[in-house]
């Protein structure tokens, strides 16, 4: 039983499913096996999920990060933060009425 089947690949046109790809064997003696998901609405997209590093028998698992995502989520909250900051304070000011 080859290591992909280990793993139980599946094929690359089911949405949402786990794609594995070729194992490659570094100078160490490692095999790192890349691990991505597919979907999309418009077009096929893979996005990388991780990497499985099988070294002396020993399986280990390390996720990808999308630090960009992440970068990108958090400059949305804080402008989401600051519109509504905004509007806050133009229609009811912090400032006491002036008028009589």
């Amino acid at each position: 039983m080859s290591l992909l089947e280990q793993l139980g690949a599946t094929r690359s046109g089911d949405t949402g499913a786990l794609v594995y790809g070729m194992p490659q064997e570094t100078a160490d003696g490692s095999v790192i096996v890349t691990v991505a998901r597919t979907g999309g609405i418009l077009r096929p997209v893979a996005r990388p999920v991780g990497v499985f590093v099988v070294k002396d028998g020993q399986a280990t698992w390390t996720a990808a990060v999308d630090a960009t995502r992440i970068a990108m989520f958090g400059q949305t909250i804080g402008l989401v933060s600051a519109t509504l900051a905004l509007l806050a304070i133009v229609r009811r000011p912090p400032w006491p009425d002036l008028s009589r």
